[in-house]
């Protein structure tokens, strides 16, 4: 249960068009709901602003539209990650409007239009064309979570120059999210430019002594430049959270 939809049932009740025991079977499941494959967190929508998100690896398709199910009914928008194009036919069966975003491996669900929660403006950066769905998936999450969203793909510092020419994009952002691979080092350079948080974003893009991005990561926690907080390897739907707590404030 969504705030908004919180507000409207004590509204109800307030004007006695809904009684309070009716309101009460309303709010048993406010707090979690346990179902055959998972126990699913209906209360943190009021908790902490945004509703539980579905990671779709490692799910089967059945298992994603039980909770997807259960999240439409206490009416929360639905975001769920790391899905497999092959799991989408089943959930559509169910869910028409369900809009898959391929490049982010992402599913969305709109149950009532998103509201800007902030003022600020998120700009996810990414060094390279490769970073892009990880890069994709940040900006996903924080456009779900009610925030303002600008892209700057491809300037990495393999050509500065292509970054350098977008300063003034990178002075205007509240908080920037930065995503590169290979040795990492985008974050950096983008940390000595600005006065906003900067979140780096290790990705798993690289030849062999990348090791699947702990070169990158390792670079990252590393950096010189002041200001950068560091996310799993290619944990974009992370970033992109972080991002919208920041940008709240």
């Amino acid at each position: 249960m969504n705030v908004q939809s919180l507000k409207r049932l004590l509204e109800k009740v307030r004007q006695k068009k809904t009684g309070v025991d009716e309101a009460l079977e309303a709010l048993k499941v406010l707090p979690f709901e346990e179902i055959e494959c998972a126990t699913i967190d209906h209360h943190r929508s009021l908790r902490q602003g945004a509703p539980e998100t579905i990671f779709g690896e490692g799910k089967t398709a059945a298992q994603v539209l039980a909770i997807m199910k259960r999240m439409k009914a206490q009416g929360n928008n639905i975001l769920v990650t790391r899905l497999d194009r092959g799991k989408v036919p089943l959930i559509r069966r169910a869910f028409p409007k369900a809009r898959y975003h391929p490049q982010s491996r992402a599913l969305t669900v709109s149950t009532h239009p998103i509201t800007l929660t902030a003022k600020g403006t998120i700009l996810v950066v990414c060094a390279g064309t490769s970073d892009i769905p990880v890069a994709e998936e940040a900006v996903l999450t924080a456009q779900m979570m009610g925030n303002r969203v600008d892209q700057l793909y491809d300037v990495g510092v393999a050509g500065i120059h292509r970054l350098m020419s977008r300063k003034e994009r990178l002075m205007k952002a509240h908080v920037l999210i930065v995503v590169a691979g290979m040795e990492g080092a985008l974050p950096s350079v983008v940390g000595g430019l600005v006065d906003r948080p900067v979140i780096a974003v290790p990705t798993s893009v690289g030849y062999g002594s990348h090791f699947g991005g702990m070169t990158a990561l390792l670079a990252m926690l590393n950096s010189c430049a002041s200001g950068i907080a560091v996310v799993n390897i290619d944990n974009g739907y992370g970033a992109g959270y972080f991002a919208s707590l920041i940008n709240r404030l």
